[in-house]
């Protein structure tokens, strides 16, 4: 498949032998567009214009290793692939027809050898990235382009990814809203617990108890599982169950639950503490999401509304309730501290769960000043600094703000990781000079 995916890329890029290209029947062919490259299912490329001998043909191309792929592969059975007026391959080992019978020509393409030898040592590279020295000598609006297709690439997704909570809870978009701000308050490692967690509280629950900090503490932390002494560590299990206001939270949780018929709490385990800061123990995130709660600052309504970026930090930020500044786990004391949510921590959450849940909202809605606002957050919104960042930046690249560190992580996840080079701009820039 990999060589099979090189010899599109030749097709696509035109890197075609400088002799005559002619068919296997001797006509000539003149390539005049190659068609737009399809991802998904039906011919590789999709109307391409092409001259055949003396005719003019609009139509697809499919391409294969061999000839023999076609009928192999069911095209010729299949009438979504009736449209293709040439077929390419580096071995033309037989004829192929449509399922209507018609014999389509046959062009014979091969891939050039230093091309195939320089990709071959492109992919096989463990360092990230792959092509630092192309970034290097990259003109910088090709790299500030690719960057903004990546950053429009990365919003997509991450757009998908919250419709696709809205369709799981029902349509709603507040109860997704909640759901993805969990997720970011997880700030990667937690991040799975989190989202199963927001599973567990209805949101209808938390709006009749808001009024009530120490309910919604309890309704919070019940659901997460961390009420129960057993599933603490062993170092604090027993001050943990001696400790009264985990006992009164307890009790809280005890009458909420059955008051509402609450789903089962998560499991203790599925929370990681390994080489966490206290200050992300998932104690304190949640007990920061239920002062959210609280004041209910951070709803969809209120951030949609937000002009920019001091408005989104002044919803996001919060604290934690009086308890929990002398406290990182329950019944063990620490020096006190308002454990605000930091700065940073903000930040990403604008990044990692504002941002998509407005640019999805705005796709929704049709409402394309909602989408362009959430990218203009990006754009004002201070470069990410994390390893893979860092290994662009060295490389060459300009992180000039978040818009620019979300392209990367696109890049780095979506191609790099992949190893689809081939798809990549920078991968294309790394492999023309060597080309023919």
């Amino acid at each position: 498949m990999k060589m099979e995916t090189l010899l599109h890329y030749v097709w696509q890029h035109r890197l075609f032998p400088l002799r005559a290209l002619r068919t296997e029947d001797g006509e000539d062919v003149e390539v005049i567009d190659t068609g737009l490259h399809n991802h998904h299912a039906g011919p590789d490329f999709f109307n391409a214009k092409l001259r055949i001998g003396q005719t003019l043909w609009a139509g697809n191309v499919e391409i294969h290793l061999r000839s023999s792929d076609w009928r192999r592969h069911g095209h010729d059975a299949d009438p979504a692939y009736d449209n293709v007026v040439l077929h390419v391959a580096m071995d033309v080992d037989a004829k192929v027809q449509t399922s209507s019978g018609k014999l389509l020509p046959q062009l014979r393409l091969d891939i050039p050898a230093q091309l195939e030898r320089s990709y071959a040592d492109l992919v096989r590279m463990d360092a990230q990235p792959r092509c630092s020295t192309t970034m290097a000598r990259m003109d910088g609006f090709l790299s500030s382009a690719w960057l903004a297709a990546l950053l429009a690439e990365r919003l997509e997704a991450r757009a998908t990814e919250v419709m696709g909570r809205v369709e799981r809870v029902g349509g709603d978009w507040e109860t997704a809203l909640f759901v993805t701000l969990a997720r970011g308050f997880g700030f990667g490692v937690n991040g799975d617990a989190f989202e199963r967690w927001a599973g567990r509280v209805p949101l209808s629950v938390v709006g009749k108890h808001r009024d009530n900090l120490v309910q919604l503490e309890a309704l919070f932390l019940g659901q997460a599982g961390l009420l129960d002494p057993a599933g603490m560590p062993s170092s604090c299990r027993q001050a943990a169950a001696a400790d009264p206001y985990r006992q009164t939270l307890e009790r809280e949780h005890r009458f909420l639950a059955h008051k509402f018929s609450l789903p089962a709490p998560l499991e203790a385990s599925v929370w990681k503490f390994l080489r966490l800061r206290p200050q992300n123990f998932p104690h304190l995130r949640l007990v920061q999401m239920a002062l959210l709660a609280h004041r209910g600052t951070c709803t969809l309504a209120s951030l949609a509304a937000a002009a920019n970026l001091t408005e989104v930090a002044r919803r996001l930020a919060t604290q934690v309730s009086d308890y929990w500044r002398t406290h990182y786990l329950f019944g063990l004391a620490s020096p006190r501290n308002d454990k605000q949510l930091s700065r940073s921590s903000i930040a990403l959450l604008t990044i990692n769960a504002v941002v998509p849940v407005l640019y999805a909202f705005g796709m929704h809605r049709g409402d394309d000043a909602l989408c362009a606002r959430a990218v203009d957050l990006l754009d004002n919104a201070p470069a990410e600094n994390n390893h893979i960042v860092r290994s662009f930046v060295d490389a060459g690249l300009v992180a000039r703000s978040a818009a620019d560190t979300q392209a990367m992580v696109q890049l780095r996840r979506r191609y790099c990781d992949r190893r689809d080079c081939l798809r990549c701009r920078i991968g294309y820039e790394h492999l023309k000079p060597l080309s023919p």
